[in-house]
């Protein structure tokens, strides 16, 4: 979206040096890096930026009123219900199709948030990475005025805070099996805390711990990267400690706000980056255009269960009782806006909030950035494609 950006990228690149871009970023930790990693970074230039900006900071409007929790309550199953929980979710994420409107202007369009944490340490290894084998202008940047060094100190100030670091950890169900897997490695380097898998947890008496070369170490502050779905899918899963278990522990990040800001929340929103939407018990008749809707499962995580080109034949497999879980979303228009060797992709962006305990509101630090040629952002439209997957968004100051 900087065309001058775009032709100085595009003149450096080569497949060999995206070769040896891609053997970088594995080598670093000794991980082979299990999802495609797109071939480019997207350049967003102050124009767009301004757009984006002031649609997050109207989604944030929404999140930060003092009856929001109130207003999600029943977005939370009871019997998922988390002990403890705080004032507010500490990690925020908002997915932006880039769309066009009117007279080709481009529009950003809400496409997801969460409460969840996203993959804040490795899109700090992936824009140093394309920094270092690419000359990129100097007046781009990926962490919102912030270095690496200063990024960092906030996230180890939220995660962290004033405990020792292996009193911490990553929580996860088998997290070096995960796709996720270099993000906690890339955590643990900066900040410390070991990625930990939820079965190996031990509780006695309200407390936890986790084994270090064979010593039980305890766990007084847990990043979570469990996602409930996942979680209740796994019957073959043996475990000690159950997340709905009273115990004295701290969380950062805790997990019912994965279902208060979700999904769930999107029908709840009034601002014009976000298209119409709406829970799909409250139809009494269908939508004369339903090939014009997106029908989405509320909880599943990843685009799971959700189907582009619905028909109503979907929506009757659904018995009524279960209907409160979906909501029918309007189909956005991706615009193709990033210039590759054979044409132009798609693109949607996803900005990064921390929002720690003591700030009024969530604070914007970094970004990622997915490519398409499908219909959808999702692995399974983008199958054998190039210049498609995760990315980082390069900003213009």
């Amino acid at each position: 979206m900087i065309e001058s950006a775009r032709q100085i990228f595009n003149q450096q690149f080569t497949e060999n040096k995206y070769s040896d871009f891609l053997a970088d970023l594995d080598r670093e930790f000794n991980y082979k890096i299990t999802f495609r990693v797109a071939e480019t970074p997207v350049f967003v230039g102050k124009e767009f930026k301004k757009k984006l900006f002031k649609a997050a900071d109207e989604i944030v409007d929404f999140v930060v009123q003092p009856d929001f929790k109130n207003k999600m309550i029943g977005a939370l199953p009871e019997a998922l219900r988390v002990p403890n929980e705080d004032a507010h979710t500490m990690f925020l994420a908002l997915d932006f199709a880039v769309c066009t409107e009117g007279n080709n202007e481009l529009v950003p369009h809400l496409i997801e948030m969460q409460g969840f944490p996203s993959l804040f340490g490795y899109q700090d290894l992936l824009g140093n990475k394309f920094r270092q084998h690419y000359k990129l202008p100097p007046n781009l940047e990926f962490h919102f005025g912030e270095t690496s060094e200063s990024y960092w100190k906030q996230l180890n100030k939220a995660i962290v805070k004033n405990h020792n670091p292996e009193n911490v950890i990553i929580l996860e169900i088998d997290p070096l099996k995960q796709n996720t897997a270099i993000d906690f490695l890339v955590t643990q380097h900066h900040l410390g805390i070991q990625p930990v898998h939820l079965g190996d947890v031990i509780i006695r008496n309200r407390k936890l711990f986790y084994k270090k070369d064979r010593i039980e170490v305890p766990i007084y502050r847990i990043y979570n990267r469990v996602i409930f779905d996942e979680l209740l899918a796994r019957q073959d899963l043996k475990t000690d400690f159950h997340l709905t278990e009273e115990v004295d522990v701290e969380w950062a990040g805790h997990p019912n706000w994965f279902y208060y800001i979700s999904k769930y929340t999107m029908p709840f929103l009034t601002c014009d980056a976000v298209p119409e939407c709406k829970f799909l018990h409250e139809y009494s008749t269908l939508p004369s255009d339903l090939d014009q809707y997106v029908l989405k499962p509320l909880f599943s995580f990843s685009g799971s269960g959700v189907i582009f080109n619905v028909s109503e034949k979907d929506i009757l497999m659904i018995p009524q009782g279960e209907r409160k879980n979906y909501m029918l979303q309007r189909k956005v228009h991706y615009q193709p806006i990033v210039q590759a060797p054979d044409g132009l992709v798609k693109t949607e962006i996803r900005l990064l909030f921390l929002w720690n305990e003591s700030d009024e509101r969530p604070k914007l630090i970094t970004n990622l950035a997915r490519l398409s040629r499908g219909d959808m952002i999702g692995v399974k439209y983008n199958k054998d494609k190039t210049w498609v997957g995760g990315t980082v968004g390069f900003f213009e100051k």
